[in-house]
């Protein structure tokens, strides 16, 4: 990731802390594509980041600049694994982490944060109560607050992940990128990362990809805000999803993500936790991919998208997995 480093807000290359994240595999899809009666589909597997999701590339960004800025404790709340992120890259520069995160997070996430040092809180709720926890700690004891979009560097190290699907396009952008949302960074990171790409002159054509955002049915704001064209979203109540990551009542940047979604022509799908597990089945049979559930809601969410005929056969489609399935062995035992 830091190849980018010119693009990026660290300006002391030593001070990034770095893991290996970054220029993650663009895999073609030909036996899903077979499947859907579709070409040119193709999966961005930010599985094998370090930490085993999407998380690693924020929590470099931000921690290299807490680091800069002279930061020694850095506290967050999660849904799990943006607090194993956080913990990894803390203790790799030497800072104090705390971590707030609900009870039934996958127990990898929790041990793989406690392994690295961090001190975990679980907590009775959601990732919404452990966020109010997260913030009377972070206002009382001095501790940098590292929320998703409260602090500005990790939508930085997200949008990374624009720029390499333009170079792996040969500087083109793909007609669809669809992306499971919780917080929103990467989908707000990458549209960001398609601006600054344009500025630059880099882009062989400035058509920008239709944004899709996809959620859990159990959870699913921003597509109940979409659908009635809401610039906010309300806070979901009861939220459930085997789909952690998913599971979000509200985005603190849930403006950002609508707006991004509208710019872009988009759309916001949901999808049942029964299409998430029967579509990571499938990635896995047809292509030995063992994505997140999150992942995998992509998947499903394309299957609605084609029976809509909101997608053409021949555009070019980007899914993302954010993560590898291998974190949500004891969720996916209970709930399968």
């Amino acid at each position: 990731m830091w190849r980018w480093h010119e693009l990026l807000p660290v300006l002391n290359p030593e001070n990034q802390v770095f893991l290996g994240e970054g220029d993650t595999p663009l895999l073609h899809l030909p036996h899903v594509e077979k499947e859907l009666g579709i070409t040119n589909l193709y999966l961005k597997d930010e599985s094998s980041n370090p930490t085993g999701s999407f998380k690693a590339r924020g929590l470099s960004a931000a921690i290299s600049k807490a680091k800069e800025l002279g930061v020694e404790k850095v506290i967050i709340p999660t849904a799990g694994n943006a607090g194993g992120a956080m913990a990894a890259y803390a203790a790799r520069a030497g800072l104090q982490a705390y971590i707030f995160m609900p009870k039934d997070t996958p127990h990898a996430n929790i041990e793989e944060s406690r392994i690295v040092g961090a001190h975990v809180e679980l907590v009775d709720g959601l990732i919404s109560d452990a966020a109010k926890l997260a913030g009377e700690k972070a206002r009382a004891e001095g501790w940098f607050d590292v929320s998703t979009f409260k602090e500005p560097y990790r939508v930085e190290g997200k949008k990374v992940m624009g720029y390499e699907l333009a170079e792996s396009f040969s500087w083109e952008l793909p007609d669809v990128i669809i992306y499971p949302t919780g917080g929103g960074t990467g989908l707000v990171g990458m549209w960001k990362a398609f601006a600054e790409l344009e500025a630059m002159g880099w882009l062989e054509n400035t058509k920008r990809p239709r944004m899709v955002s996809v959620q859990a049915a159990g959870c699913a704001p921003v597509v109940k805000a979409f659908e009635a064209k809401a610039l906010f979203s309300d806070f979901w109540t009861n939220a459930y999803t085997i789909a952690s990551g998913l599971r979000v009542p509200k985005s603190f940047a849930d403006h950002l993500i609508l707006e991004d979604i509208y710019d872009s022509n988009g759309s916001a799908v949901a999808v049942s936790d029964e299409a998430i597990l029967e579509s990571q089945k499938e990635l896995a049979r047809l292509e030995g991919i063992f994505a997140a559930p999150e992942g995998a809601a992509t998947l499903a969410a394309l299957q609605q998208l084609i029976e809509k005929k909101w997608v053409n056969p021949g555009e070019r489609i980007v899914l993302f997995n954010t993560g590898s399935g291998l974190k949500y062995l004891d969720s996916r035992h209970s709930d399968a």
